[in-house]
């Protein structure tokens, strides 16, 4: 690794296959954590590569735990992390929504380690108990279209590494792995990210692997649509800017999508959401989410069809039914 790090500080680039090699080797323990909070420092300090992110993605991937859900051709919704701004678990919430809109969701997550509430922590607020058992998640899928990966689970390398990160408390190229290591390889997803590079290193990763996508960066640095300033949505065929007003929602300022100081005030904010008895601009900011990702799987939809959609998923309690009896399935106890 010593000889690595120099290479890395010389601002010199790893292999695929290289990159593929140091993240078996940081699974298996062969560093010590200041070794691997020095690697992480790197990519914090320059942006990651196409090669050096599809190698980690390989390892990633070749060492996750098998499961296979692909028969519902499901999405993923999912930010990338690390944008600073503390929002609450608007994807998350949007999973709900989109499932309560009758599509198929599989929800890969984890603790938040740059924010107070990752998609785990809000999960686990309810009480939801995480599992690799396929038959559990299959009836969840049955249920109520919706199953939650929680992603040390099924990526032994996420848990190797989780108390660095934890440490660190920034943003590291494990934020921008997330996404990718969904390990059922859902057919669609929704990313957000927290720049504009990164929208175009995710939208070039996605097209080389097949998957139909749509990558979203609200051009203020939200790793979502947060409806605050303009934002941009590209997809494998086109890239687009839109403006809060042109799909007739009002802006929001940052202070409506504060997620809270600790996991409990997030899951409060979670649940008015979902129960339909939240601020507009929390609402408003998480169907438009919703609405995008409906946009992924039917792209012959207008926008505007796609938000119709997911409000009435969410006024209807449609998307709080599928929360309760996700719940009710997947109960810690």
């Amino acid at each position: 690794m010593k000889e690595t790090l120099y290479r890395l500080f010389e601002h010199q680039y790893l292999g695929r296959d290289e990159a593929h090699r140091i993240l078996q080797e940081i699974t298996a323990g062969k560093y010590t954590e200041a070794q691997v909070a020095s690697l992480i420092t790197v990519f914090l300090m320059r942006n990651i590569s196409v090669e050096e992110l599809a190698g980690f993605r390989d390892a990633l991937l070749e060492m996750r735990v098998p499961v296979d859900l692909n028969e519902y051709r499901p999405i993923d919704i999912v930010g990338t992390g690390g944008d600073g701004k503390n929002t609450f678990n608007i994807s998350t919430a949007a999973c709900f929504v989109v499932a309560g809109a009758g599509y198929p969701v599989v929800k890969h997550g984890n603790y938040g380690a740059t924010s107070v509430s990752g998609a785990s922590n809000v999960m686990e607020q309810h009480g939801m108990r995480f599992t690799t058992d396929v038959g559990q998640l299959r009836r969840s899928m049955e249920a109520c279209r919706f199953a939650y990966l929680h992603a040390p689970l099924f990526n032994p390398a996420l848990k190797a590494v989780a108390g660095v990160r934890k440490h660190l408390g920034v943003r590291t190229f494990f934020n921008m792995l997330g996404p990718l290591v969904n390990p059922i390889l859902p057919t669609y997803q929704l990313l957000g990210v927290y720049n504009l590079p990164l929208l175009r290193l995710y939208n070039y990763t996605y097209q080389e692997s097949g998957t139909q996508f749509a990558v979203v960066h609200s051009l203020d640095g939200y790793d979502e649509i947060s409806l605050t300033d303009e934002f941009k949505v590209a997809m494998a065929d086109k890239e687009k800017i839109y403006t809060p007003e042109m799909l007739g929602l009002p802006r929001c300022k940052a202070s409506d999508l504060d997620g809270g100081e600790t996991p409990e005030e997030a899951a409060h904010i979670f649940d008015a959401v979902l129960e339909n008895r939240a601020t507009v601009p929390q609402k408003n900011c998480v169907m438009v989410n919703a609405a995008f990702a409906i946009r992924v799987i039917c792209p012959e939809k207008s926008i505007e069809e796609c938000l119709a959609e997911a409000r009435e998923s969410l006024e209807s309690g449609r998307a709080l039914q599928v929360l309760r009896k996700a719940l009710e399935i997947n109960q810690a106890g």
